[in-house]
């Protein structure tokens, strides 16, 4: 069987909500989701999630190529394009490539991802994270809420800005899941909102109001000696890489002892978080794959030794994808439907209405020019003005 071409499409998210974080909120709570779906001349059509931009450049390397060969192709790839540099975009095409390249494998095998990886359970262990930066405090106890009736005990509140209102939020959040465990893990993500004159100060106040079980992104994804100085202050583990392209860009925070919880983003692909996961695993590091619509990295997940926890940002799925999956006892319980289980009504996504507004001015894929740079804490204007009640 040979890769003989692709389609683009481009579908949507409803999520019902304001999502975002300290950088910003798409207040529609609609955003786009580009898939790829990767052809071939048996009939077989792979599919692939996320931002492809440059596949118009990085596919003639796998054109004509046999998918099983999914390793050698994904280097194949990162090859291709050596000279230009693998980053951002190039990179996130590389991974929806490799991500249907994975899927038509599973398929010409006849067996979901997860099976062919060599996974004994299909079980994936999760955490609620719901973008809820724009929230009021009764819509944020609303949410968790869902995640609660799921089994959930575990969740990710955004913040940055108003220490105030996220320790209310973390307490809150605490209390919602208090249902399913009598000490929940609540997680605190605050972007790479702060600098490193404020890391150590703002996460100290933090801790001493709320039992966190960790930070993540607190300081710029790459500053090795900023995340290494906070992990020397602080007794609460420190997560971050779900921006990180590359096995390159992770080894000098794995390293240096800077990094506690080593995360992936789903849009890099799944050979890129199986590479991750070894080389966190070489150093006793855990690994927490980051979410993107329908956690396609939890069939990787499934069978990696060293995965902690998978993050969980909704529990509904894009226009026009019927995803084999199912959100119970606090995680994802993955079918056999053969591949990745996902299922693409073109008719239903051209049908749709209205488009996404991921990437506008205002956020959360902008950052703000003062990130970063702040003497002084002050509330985020952008952020609703309740004040939750913890208790």
């Amino acid at each position: 069987m040979k890769i003989t071409g692709y389609r683009s499409l481009l579908t949507v998210h409803r999520w019902g909500r304001p999502v975002g974080d300290v950088n910003g909120v798409v207040r529609s709570g609609v955003t786009e989701v580009p898939v790829v779906l990767v052809e071939t001349d048996g009939g077989l059509t792979g599919v692939g999630l996320g931002n492809h931009d440059a596949i118009d450049r990085v596919f003639p390397a796998i054109e004509g190529e046999d998918p099983r060969a999914v390793t050698a192709l994904y280097d194949r790839m990162l090859s291709w394009v050596f000279k230009a540099s693998h980053a951002g975009s190039t990179f996130a095409t590389i991974g929806a490539l490799d991500m249907a390249l994975w899927d038509l494998k599973a398929k010409m095998a006849g067996e979901p991802l997860w099976r062919l990886l060599g996974a004994r359970d299909r079980f994936v262990a999760g955490y609620a994270s719901g973008l809820e930066y724009g929230l009021d405090d009764d819509e944020l106890v609303d949410l968790y809420s869902r995640f609660a009736d799921r089994g959930f005990n575990g969740a990710k509140v955004k913040g940055g800005l108003d220490l105030r209102r996220d320790v209310a939020r973390l307490g809150a959040v605490r209390e919602v899941l208090s249902r399913n465990s009598e000490n929940p893990a609540l997680m605190y993500d605050v972007n790479e909102s702060w600098g490193r004159h404020q890391a150590r100060r703002l996460l100290a106040q933090i801790e001493a109001q709320v039992d966190l079980t960790w930070i993540e992104e607190p300081v710029r994804r790459w500053d090795v000696e900023g995340h290494l100085a906070l992990a020397r202050s602080t007794s609460t583990a420190l997560a971050t890489g779900e921006n990180l392209t590359g096995l390159e860009q992770f080894r000098p925070l794995v390293e240096a002892g800077a990094v506690d919880v080593v995360q992936t983003g789903s849009g890099w692909g799944l050979t890129h978080f199986m590479r991750v996961a070894a080389f966190a695993h070489a150093h006793d590091l855990p690994v927490s794959p980051v979410a993107y619509n329908c956690n396609p990295l939890v069939h990787a997940a499934a069978m990696v030794p060293n995965h902690l926890v998978t993050e969980v940002q909704d529990l509904s799925f894009p226009v026009g994808l019927t995803v084999d999956q199912s959100f119970e006892d606090g995680g994802i319980v993955l079918g056999d439907e053969p591949g990745l289980g996902i299922a693409v009504d073109e008719a239903a996504i051209a049908a749709s209405t209205g488009t996404g507004s991921w990437a506008t001015p205002a956020g959360p894929h902008v950052r703000p020019r003062e990130a970063g740079l702040r003497l002084a804490m002050r509330r985020d204007p952008a952020a609703p003005r309740t004040v939750a009640s913890v208790g």
